[in-house]
Formats: C-alpha cells, structure tokens, sequence
C-alpha cells in the first residue's frame, strides 16, 4: 500500500474483532519506533508492549475503559523517563561512541551541549519534553502501522496514575504518556469504519512563504 492510500486508510479504529497482528507486522511497528526521531536522538521513553489478556483486562478495568483495550491484538504504552539526569546523557553519548567507532572524548561537545540544553530545565521541565518526544514516537508508530495495514488507536484519556501503579512505572522512573492499541477494525460494529476521513483543507491548513 502506498504512503498517502494508507494514511487515508487509517483512522482511530473503536471496534476492534480481536484478530492477532502477525510477529512481523509487530516487529515492523515496533522497528519504526525504534527508528524514529527524537530532539537530540536520545529517545527518553520506553515503550511496554503487552498482549497478556489478564493484564489487559486489569487495564481495561482500572484505568481505561475503552473496548480496544481488550478487543485488541496489542497495547503499547508510552512512558516518558521522570527525571532525565547526567548518568542517562552519558549512557547516550557512549552508545554513540560505540556504534560509531568514536571516542566518548570526541563526543564532549555534544554531550555538553545537551546537558546544558537539558539540565538546565527543572525536573518538571524536563518530563514535560521527554513527553513530548514520546508523541513523536507514536506518529512513526501510526504511519508505520497504516502501511502495514494494521488499525491503531492512540488514547490519552486514561487514568495515568492507576495505569502507571498497575504497571510499577514509578519504580523504572517512568510515567504513562500515551496507550496505542493495535489490532484489527471490526467493520461491522464500528460507525467510522466506512466514514469519509475529515481533514482541513489543504488551502486552510498550510501557509507558503515565498
């Protein structure tokens, strides 16, 4: 499927029929993720991939009521790092180094550009940005999933604090951003599955600067 056709394909599937999203069309959502931007490439969030049907109902339940929750093939949570700090810049400038056969020396620029960029920001700043790169995630996770041909349904309206005690994020140093459910749309019980896609106009939505 090509780029635009599937974009226009996907919208916010609200019914889901519960079908498996095959291990390799995962595998590439999740690859996108991994691959996508984020300011300064150093990604502060992690990504919970859960298919467990208890734990699944548990979230169902307890923090997000939503029938895709449990009608769904997958849930990915998106949580945010709390506290962004000097060891884990220096995690990321050593993982540069290594993969591209540089010295941790060479990278000091860089590194001290982050950090006086990063550190500089209170605590609460600074989750507040790792937050905000997590929804640069969860778009390469949706045009990823549309050319996969693979409904996703992106939420935030959730209980963030029961979700984020159900999982033990405040252990990891995490907090839960956003949840994005993957499966497949059941065309029959779902209204949009056959509504056009609404989208402003192209002349409304874009200002060219000459």
């Amino acid at each position: 499927m090509e780029l635009l056709e599937a974009m226009n394909w996907r919208y916010a599937a609200k019914k889901m029929n519960g079908k498996p999203v095959p291990a390799d069309k995962l595998e590439t959502i999740l690859e996108s993720i991994r691959l996508s931007a984020s300011s300064v490439g150093i990604q502060p969030y992690t990504v919970l991939v859960i298919d467990n049907p208890e734990l699944k109902g548990k979230i169902h339940e307890l923090a997000c009521p939503q029938p895709q929750i449990v009608e769904g093939s997958h849930l990915l949570v998106f949580a945010s790092w709390t506290n962004l700090d000097e060891s884990q810049i220096a995690r990321y400038i050593q993982l540069i180094a290594e993969t591209r056969g540089v010295t941790v020396e060479s990278l000091s620029p860089f590194s001290d550009a982050i950090k006086a960029g990063l550190l500089s920001k209170s605590v609460d700043e600074r989750a507040a940005w790792a937050a905000r790169q997590a929804y640069i995630a969860l778009g390469s996770s949706l045009i990823a999933a549309a050319t996969e041909q693979v409904d996703a349904t992106p939420m935030e309206g959730f209980n963030a604090a029961v979700l984020d005690e159900l999982l033990d994020l405040p252990a990891k140093g995490l907090q839960s951003v956003l949840i994005l459910a993957l499966g497949y749309r059941d065309a029959e019980k779902d209204f949009l599955s056959k509504a056009v896609k609404v989208r402003r106009p192209r002349k409304d939505l874009f200002i060219e600067l000459a």
